[in-house]
């Protein structure tokens, strides 16, 4: 039955441009979009940046300019860079829209009414690229825990949240909703922060201007991660649409990095509470993308630029790496070697080997007319043995948010098929119904592999769609369905022109062009 399903990314700050460990978190989110578009789902998939805090009040004078003509410079660089790695968001959503606003106001306003927030005076350690305070106990030798970089003491009046009255609820929660937070190691991490005791929280700023200002207090402005997090509410509607809001709340799964992880499974589920909304469906933390074993980062000078990797290796290969490659939950460790790697082994040798044999036997030994498969339980059935397992298991693997699982899965189907092929060898055999056998098995094995892989490499699927003489879109929802699609043997018509082309991948020798940090 179709589900919807609200695929959001962490919304970016935009104290920076994009890197390739914000496109990493990018290009996960888009192809489990792509999935759930894929087996039928509604989808909406949601991506933005984050604008207003002291970080860009800061970078903004640095530069001589004002914080929003900075933010609009910085927010334009993300918007043009996901349609080149083939994003396919539905919606970008700015904090400084009037809609955030709006939204914003109307969310701390009913937590506010409902008497979660009130007024103090707060002091503590705070880190301004995190936009986040620190207790004496979590510094390493006085820097913040994740920039390393010293923090400052900020005394101030604030507003507070009554985050501690939510400890009991939000236990109670994730026992009856375990699968809210996943992995499971980040599940456990949420619990732990709940077992140390809940502090409130201050949620107002008066040091600054640069932020949506307090509805109930025109002194104060939204401290920028409280407001950050009603993004998710803003683009459905919150406050202003409710038969839409309604359609798609809860029906939330946030992708978010694990440093971030408080906010999001912490804070955020116990501010929905309070304004009287349910939590988020599900959040999904990944790991680190790593640099020679550290975190990318503008102050570390290790930032790798994601689009001059694509206009290197081009656009598929870098996403096919960075899903292959990074399971989601833990950290990776990136390198242009590895990247190249992955490329000759699995794109180039592998994948692209395959079509591009298929097509020449099928055009020297079947005029290009591309044979059928043999029925499903006829012959010895081994490839059709193995793909109905690689269909299961990627299928499995998509449904789990876990793209690196799914893309080893459908290889084993490409390696397999290209096992077969070297067997059978069909390039000697006469023509007749025997070597109409083996390459109908073999177009069908790639009509499977095309779907399988659209959620990561859908130009590439396309590709091969369309060089089967496959009509219509690889990517048509509900094509991978479990009732209705067309992931079952068999499904290859025969009697289509199979094109011979180009390798889908040339082979890349050496590297061409170094990955270049900054």
């Amino acid at each position: 039955m179709p589900r919807r399903w609200y695929q959001t990314t962490p919304i970016f700050y935009v104290n920076d441009r994009p890197h390739l460990g914000t496109a990493y978190t990018v290009v996960t989110a888009d192809a489990l979009a792509r999935w759930h578009r894929l087996v039928g789902d509604e989808v909406l998939f949601l991506t933005g940046t984050d604008e207003h805090g002291l970080k860009i009040e800061r970078a903004a004078e640095e530069r001589q300019l004002s914080a929003r003509a900075w933010a609009d410079q910085t927010s334009a660089a993300f918007q043009a860079a996901w349609p080149q790695l083939s994003i396919s968001n539905d919606d970008f959503i700015r904090t400084t829209e009037p809609r955030h606003y709006r939204a914003v106001a109307r969310f701390i306003q009913a937590i506010y009414d409902n008497g979660h927030i009130y007024k103090g005076e707060y002091s503590g350690w705070y880190c301004v690229s995190c936009e986040a305070y620190y207790r004496d106990e979590e510094l390493v030798a006085g820097d913040c825990p994740v920039h390393k970089r010293p923090v400052e003491w900020l005394t101030e009046e604030n507003y507070f949240f009554a985050l501690s009255r939510f400890a009991e609820r939000l236990a109670t929660w994730y026992e009856a909703h375990p699968g809210a937070v996943r992995p499971e190691t980040r599940r456990n991490e949420a619990l732990g922060l709940l077992r140390q005791g809940l502090e409130d929280i201050s949620i107002t700023r008066t040091s600054i201007r640069w932020g949506v200002p307090v509805p109930f207090d025109a002194g104060h402005v939204v401290y920028v991660w409280y407001d950050a997090l009603v993004n998710y509410l803003t683009a459905i509607g919150y406050g202003e649409d409710e038969e839409r809001f309604a359609a798609w709340w809860p029906a939330s799964h946030h992708l978010i990095g694990k440093d971030i992880l408080r906010f999001h499974c912490i804070w955020w589920p116990a501010m929905c509470m309070a304004a009287g909304i349910d939590p988020p469906s599900e959040v999904l933390v990944h790991g680190f993308l790593l640099v020679g074993g550290e975190k990318m980062s503008k102050s570390r000078a290790n930032q790798v630029d994601p689009l001059e990797l694509a206009a290197d290796v081009g656009v598929e290969a870098l996403r096919y790496h960075l899903l292959r490659d990074v399971t989601v939950g833990a950290d990776g460790d990136f390198s242009y070697e590895a990247l190249v790697g992955r490329y000759n082994a699995d794109l180039a040798n592998n994948l692209g080997n395959l079509m591009s044999r298929v097509a020449t036997v099928v055009a020297s030994k079947c005029g290009g007319i591309g044979p059928a498969p043999a029925g499903a339980g006829s012959g010895d059935g081994r490839l059709e043995q193995v793909a109905g397992r690689v269909v299961e298991a990627a299928r499995a693997a998509w449904e789990a948010s876990s793209p690196s699982e799914a893309l080893e899965a459908t290889w084993r189907l490409i390696r397999e098929t290209n096992a077969e092929l070297e067997e059978r060898e069909p390039w000697r055999l006469p023509p007749g119904p025997e070597v109409e056998r083996v390459l109908g098995d073999a177009l069908e094995a790639l009509r499977l592999v095309a779907i399988l892989v659209a959620p990561a490499i859908p130009a590439t699927a396309t590709a091969l769609w369309g060089r089967l003489g496959l009509p219509g879109r690889v990517d048509e929802p509900g094509r991978a369905a479990v009732d209705g699609g067309e992931l079952a043997w068999g499904g290859y018509p025969g009697g289509l022109p199979v094109e011979k082309a180009e390798p889908l991948f040339p082979r890349r020798r050496e590297p061409t062009v170094a990955a270049e940090a900054g």
